[in-house]
Parts: C-alpha cells; structure tokens; sequence
C-alpha cells in the first residue's frame, strides 16, 4: 500500500524488501534476451537461460548466439566467473565488466537482491511515487548510490538511477511493459539502459519467461558450470 493515512512513509528496509520481490521471486528460473545497440547503430543480440536461489546466487547459460553457446556464467555474492568450452577452468570476472558488451555490465545481467548489496537510507514520496536512496554496502559493489523511482503501490521500479561515489550518473534502468509471467506475479518484461557517458548507445534486456523453481544448490559451483548448457 501507499503512504499510511497519517502521512508516514514504510519502512525503508521494508519497502527495499518489497521492491526485490516486485522484480522476481526470491528462486527462479528465467529466459532473456539482451540486444545492445552501439553508439553507430549496430545491434547485436544475446539470449541467456538464468536461474537464482536465494539472495545471492546467480547462473546462467548462453543459448545464442552460436559464437556464445557453451558459455556460462556464476555468481556466489560478490564472486563472479565466466566459463569458456575448450578452457581448462572458470574465469574471474567482475561487476563492472561485461560478459556480453554493451550497457549493462556483469551486475546487471547477473543481478541479485538489491537488498542484498544495499541498504536503503532514505524515502520520501516524489510526484506520486516513491523515491528510494540506496547505497552500497562493500566497494565492491557497482555502484555506489542508486535512486529508485517506484510504484506506491506494486512497489514496482519505473527507473533506477546509477551513480559512482563521487556523485556521476553512470546509467538510468528504465522497467516497462508489465506482464504477468505466473499467476499472482507480474514484472516489467523490459528493463532498457542508456548512459549520459555513451550518447545514443542502448542496451535491452526482454525477459519471454520467469518461474518460481527451486534449484539444486550443488549448481551453484564452479565446478558444474561446464552443465549449464544442460538445464533448460
């Protein structure tokens, strides 16, 4: 629900708590694609099967393009891997980098509760939504600031503001077309990005399925990420 009757705003780590299950359920499984668009216009697509268990634990499989099939991708916290057919073990990657290119780096794609990496320190109401300030927990998150504009209702973000410790807008995630994946559960099934640092430059993400399942926690290992290609 909105504001109280008497004005008072909800909880912070509340309304923080809320805002993560607006986006998905705690575990799932998920298909996406990921269109990024350059800043000349060139577009190039990637479709990645995804599943979460938990607050932190995140993996995911490329189904295309062919160039990308096979790989996999793992994130335990704040550890992230990439594994490559044909390469002896996987990979450390980090946040900032981007296993597909593009505007979204690797905490976008491979996303977890936001609570998880943030604490929210501020509400407040704002034109009839609800504006969160988070900041981040480690250094090693991200980003350091999010502002998160979202429904008083849903609680379903409309934008999420990016921003580095020393206050630059690094992105803005704008949250669109609202479907609803299960019963009793609906999401933006578009999550588009644009930069201030990259003029004309886009990256989308279209989410064509997502599903409350309880994966096996034994997936979650570096060394099982040679069976991603398995799961779907």
């Amino acid at each position: 629900m909105a504001a109280n009757a008497d004005g008072a705003l909800p909880d912070k780590a509340e309304a923080l708590e809320k805002i993560d299950r607006s986006l998905n359920p705690e575990s799932y499984v998920s298909y996406k694609k990921i269109v990024n668009i350059d800043t000349k216009g060139i577009k190039k697509e990637f479709v990645m099967y995804v599943g979460k268990l938990g607050a932190d634990k995140v993996l995911g499989s490329f189904l295309a393009p062919k160039t990308e099939v096979g790989r996999a991708t793992l994130r335990i916290g704040d550890n992230m891997w990439l594994y490559i057919p044909n390469v002896k073990k996987p990979v450390r990657i980090t946040s900032l980098q981007s296993v597909t290119g593009g505007l979204f780096n690797n905490s976008d794609i491979m996303g977890l509760d936001y609570s998880d990496e943030y604490d929210c320190i501020d509400i407040k109401l704002a034109d009839g939504k609800y504006e969160l300030e988070l900041k981040a927990k480690t250094g090693s998150v991200a980003y350091e600031k999010l502002i998160v504009v979202a429904d008083t209702e849903t609680y379903t973000p409309e934008r999420i503001d990016c921003y580095t410790s020393s206050g630059m807008l690094v992105k803005s995630l704008h949250f669109k077309n609202i479907v609803e994946f299960e019963e009793g559960f609906k999401r933006p099934s578009v999550v588009e990005t644009d930069s201030p640092l990259f003029k004309g430059a886009k990256s989308i993400m279209i989410y064509s399925q997502m599903k409350r399942v309880q994966l096996e926690e034994s997936l979650f290992n570096i060394n099982n990420m040679a069976k991603y290609q398995e799961l779907r």
